[in-house]
């Protein structure tokens, strides 16, 4: 995947936390893609961690109240 696919700025979650996105980075023993982001709103807002997930899972669709929908949907910068 290229690292373009993922805009820097900020994302909601469907269960409507807000993250913000720092870029991507590369996991050192099999090269797969993950997107680093840390939590603007929510329960871990203000935390020191940063947060990775996989790009394919970031990027994938999710099933709510019967709808298929991003699991992450761009807000802005």
């Amino acid at each position: 995947m290229k690292d373009n696919m993922i805009k820097l700025g900020r994302y909601k979650h469907f269960k409507g936390d807000v993250m913000k996105v720092i870029g991507t980075g590369l996991h050192s023993e099999n090269l797969e893609e993950f997107v680093v982001y840390k939590h603007v709103t929510g329960k871990r807002k203000g935390e020191k961690h940063f947060w990775v997930r996989p790009i394919k899972m970031f990027l994938e669709k999710v099933e709510k109240d019967g709808k298929k929908i991003p699991r992450f949907e761009y807000i802005g910068k």
